[in-house]
């Protein structure tokens, strides 16, 4: 409600006010120290990392509007809510996952937005693939949990003690939730990105027209060739091996063709001018290279936006 978030921020400033009046926090025009809590995404390809981020910043505030609201909410459902809702954001469990997750989100987030924009760089995001999965599997080796008593059993509130297994703490933070995550994050990226997707991927982005086709080459178009040998025979790559040589030399010159940004805008200017029936090889590869990313980011959104129309309106 807008009171909730008169509260949220009055607190919020209180405590910015503070910070600069003990030289804790830099002052100064465009550092935005005020902030509100983050809707998560409504789309699969949203991140919570700025969620995370948002609730890290002003986690003092919101725990001081969640006692307000123990204290004077209007109803005694709402006031036992914030109870729960406050006792679990002062467990040691909740602030674990939450900072857990933010560096977890963090790492991967350059990779969620080069995946996300419309012009993709596959070279660069390829590249963030790996370095994402190399950050992952550093944290997992070089973990550093701090937890007072950390010897001392771990007590599970979902379950009753009769059925609770007896587990100390350092094993429940350090196997079932730090390793766990980042396992299931590292077995979900090297399943989407294993080595002969990568290289696909890289094959198709030598057919981008970007920078004047600095991406082209040669030998990897003719590997993607040989993916599709129905398509494809032992003759027709021999003659697109040619063709590929005439083709570059032709498009490079040509002045109509220099300032395209992605395959679909060259397949679509291939077709005026007639290329496409110049090189035939070629078009069939640029039309099958463009059957490839089904699941792009713009589909991805027409869904979620045909689901808010179909339940909500």
């Amino acid at each position: 409600s807008s009171k909730r978030r008169n509260a949220l921020r009055v607190k919020h400033v209180a405590k910015v006010v503070k910070a600069l009046n003990l030289g804790d926090l830099l002052s100064g025009q465009g550092l935005k120290q005020e902030t509100t809590l983050k809707r998560c995404g409504n789309s699969c390809w949203g991140s919570h990392y700025n969620t995370l981020l948002s609730i890290l910043n002003i986690f003092s505030a919101v725990i001081s509007v969640l006692e307000i609201v123990i204290d004077d909410g209007p109803k005694s459902g709402q006031r036992g809510e914030a109870k729960n809702l406050l006792e679990l954001m002062l467990s040691y469990n909740f602030v674990f996952c939450l900072h857990l997750m933010r560096n977890i989100l963090g790492a991967i987030d350059e990779l969620s937005q080069a995946l996300q924009r419309k012009n993709q760089d596959i070279v660069n995001a390829m590249n963030l693939v790996r370095l994402c999965i190399l950050q992952l599997q550093t944290m997992r080796q070089s973990h550093d949990i701090n937890v007072p008593n950390m010897d001392d059993m771990f007590m599970d509130r979902e379950r009753s003690l009769r059925k609770a297994q007896e587990i100390i703490n350092l094993h429940h933070y350090r196997v079932e939730l730090y390793y766990i995550v980042l396992d299931m994050q590292l077995q979900e990226l090297n399943s989407h990105f294993n080595k002969t997707n990568i290289e696909l991927l890289l094959c198709l982005a030598c057919l981008s027209p970007d920078d004047s086709f600095s991406a082209f080459n040669k030998q990897k178009l003719l590997w993607l060739a040989q993916l599709y040998p129905n398509e494809f025979s032992a003759i027709d790559i021999m003659a697109l091996r040619i063709q590929l040589d005439t083709y570059i030399l032709d498009i490079r010159t040509s002045g109509e063709f220099s300032q395209l940004e992605d395959i679909s805008d060259l397949a679509k200017l291939m077709v005026k001018p007639k290329r496409h029936k110049v090189y035939p090889l070629i078009y069939l590869l640029i039309i099958l290279a463009l059957t490839l990313p089904i699941a792009t980011v713009s589909v991805e959104r027409a869904f979620s936006a045909m689901n808010i129309l179909k339940n909500q309106l």
